[in-house]
């Protein structure tokens, strides 16, 4: 399929963070690796990709497809079925004019009509899951695919094991390049450098239970000798702003809807309370983070539990069921933050499951499809 000039890479998928930033990471490592590479991103009209990838500097292309609706049987699947074909159709269009070496897809609605119709077309494919528990689109293009790298051992139960190549998850780089102390962290936040720190995130919008975990124990937080920071989410901040107005906000508690200085939260924390998507367990992984995870119920799959026990397992994060984080969550995180022979066995055991310059080996394995 090459055209005797330039590496040639379609990239797939999309719709939330943690299918749209590995796909930049590896795009940025294949740019690397190869200069004159031309990358083609693929994604979902409507979508965040749509946004975020011109951001990253990439051209992409949008596709009018969407996922299924439940239940299975539903009129509304017909359409669905027809915009997967039409989608299909386009992206054997753009493959005859673009004339891609290799297609990539990360997950997410774009990647099944865009691997489906390269595979058709001979373009060798390589698809990368992020999760414990693979996705719906990624199992179903197994078959297909030429190579299939995970972040998890025991995907043997997803896909062809000749196939597997354990890569690890792409993280945000700025974070692995941090140079900034803990004493200027922890400062920069207008925090005690003589306390313990406990870093809470729900995502860029926030997660409610663990907000709701957060001003139900607004009591235990002020009568701890332990400091918060808590990133809010944009969507819940208004609310949280009126709740710690009529309550009194703890002087321990640092309050934001959105921390821009990620390198400087993580460098500050000394436990870190979050939800349990692949990008975040991957990055407190490399950072060697003492880790409470809180899964999300509402992800497909209920992938978010599965990453979290896998950890759990092996004594690298302490799990705690969305269920039982309004009763427990903070007086975990305060225990954990106040035992010093945990948070060492924690950052041990966290940082022997990390896969390291993840985007570069994918980067390579994509190489060597090339025809």
């Amino acid at each position: 399929m090459a055209d005797g000039k330039s590496f040639r890479v379609i990239v797939s998928g999309g719709g939330t963070g943690g299918h749209i930033f590995p796909a930049v990471s590896i795009a940025n490592a294949i740019k690397a690796q190869h200069p004159d590479a031309q990358i083609l991103f693929i994604g979902a009209l409507g979508r965040m990709e749509m946004e975020r990838v011109p951001q990253a500097g990439y051209k992409i292309i949008g596709l009018p497809v969407r996922g299924l609706v439940r239940p299975l049987w539903s009129l509304k699947n017909v359409g669905v079925m027809i915009d997967f074909l039409k989608s299909r159709a386009q992206v054997k269009n753009i493959i005859r004019d673009f004339k891609p070496d290799v297609a990539v897809g990360v997950g997410g609605y774009a990647s099944a009509p865009t691997l489906n119709a390269a595979y058709d077309m001979g373009v060798p494919c390589l698809i990368q899951e992020q999760n414990s528990y693979a996705g719906v689109t990624n199992k179903s293009l197994a078959k297909k695919a030429s190579k299939v790298c995970v972040a998890y051992e025991g995907m043997e139960r997803f896909f062809p094991a000749d196939k597997i190549i354990l890569t690890g998850n792409p993280v945000r780089q700025n974070l692995l390049d941090n140079k900034i102390s803990k004493t200027e962290a922890i400062k920069s936040f207008g925090l005690e450098i003589s306390r313990k720190t406990v870093l809470i995130i729900g995502g860029s919008l926030g997660a409610r239970t663990v907000n709701e975990s957060v001003l139900e124990h607004l009591e235990d937080i002020r009568n701890s000798d332990v400091q918060f920071i808590w990133q809010t989410g944009k969507f819940y901040k208004k609310e949280i702003d009126a709740a710690l107005e009529a309550a009194g906000q703890p002087r321990n508690l640092v309050v934001t809807d959105f921390i821009a200085n990620m390198d400087a939260a993580y460098a500050a924390a000394d436990v870190v309370v979050s939800r349990a998507g692949a990008s975040s367990i991957s990055e407190l992984c490399l950072l060697g983070k003492p880790c409470i995870l809180v899964p999300s119920p509402n992800v497909a799959e209920d992938h978010q539990t599965k990453n979290a026990q896998a950890l759990s397992k092996k004594d690298a994060a302490i799990f705690v069921a969305d269920k039982d984080a309004r009763a427990t969550l903070v007086d975990i995180a305060i225990r954990t933050a106040m035992n010093e022979q945990k948070l060492k066995s924690l950052s041990e055991n966290v940082s022997k499951l990390a896969l390291r310059n993840s985007a570069e080996r994918i980067a390579e394995e994509v190489y060597k499809l090339k025809k």
